[in-house]
C-alpha cells in the first residue's frame, strides 16, 4: 500500500529517486503511465496487470474504454528501478505532467502518483473545501 506525500527532485537526466519505504514493493518492476489531472501513475507490475485484466473485459464497442486504453497503454513504460531506487521518467510523460525539477510523489493506495510540486499544492487548495463532502460520498456514515 502506498501512503504519504514525499517531495522529490528530478535530476538532470529526468530520473526520480523512489521513497525508500516503497522500494521493496517496486524493486521487481513497475509501470509508469499517464494519470488523470496531469499527474503520472506508478504501479507495481502486478497491479498494472490486474488493472489491465479489468480494462480488457470492456467491450470492443465501448468507445470510452477504447479511448482510455489508448492513452493509458500508449503512454505506459515498464521499468526496474536501479540499485539507488531511481526510475527514468520519459520526456513525453514529464511534459504531460508538467514535471520540471520539484516534484511530489503521493501514495494513492495501490499506486503512487507523481505531481509537479506547484500543481499538487494547487490541487490541494482546490479540493480541500469539498474533502468532507467527498468523504461522506465515498464512506457513507464515516
Amino acid at each position: 500500500m502506498f501512503l504519504g506525500t514525499h517531495p522529490l527532485r528530478l535530476d538532470e537526466k529526468g530520473r526520480l529517486v523512489l521513497p525508500a519505504k516503497w522500494r521493496h514493493e517496486l524493486a521487481e518492476g513497475l509501470v509508469i503511465t499517464r494519470g488523470q489531472v496531469n499527474c503520472l501513475y506508478v504501479f507495481p507490475t502486478d497491479e498494472f496487470v490486474r488493472m489491465s485484466a479489468t480494462l480488457r473485459q470492456a467491450s470492443l464497442t465501448n468507445r470510452g474504454a477504447q479511448d482510455y486504453g489508448r492513452l493509458f497503454y500508449g503512454s505506459a513504460v515498464d521499468q526496474v528501478p536501479d540499485k539507488q531506487g531511481r526510475i527514468s521518467v520519459p520526456s513525453t510523460l514529464r511534459t504531460y505532467a508538467g514535471l520540471d525539477k520539484e516534484c511530489v510523489v503521493v501514495g494513492a493506495n495501490t499506486r503512487a502518483e507523481v505531481w509537479d510540486a506547484g500543481a499538487w499544492e494547487a490541487y490541494l487548495r482546490e479540493q480541500e473545501p469539498t474533502y468532507a463532502q467527498l468523504g461522506e460520498e465515498v464512506f457513507p456514515g464515516f
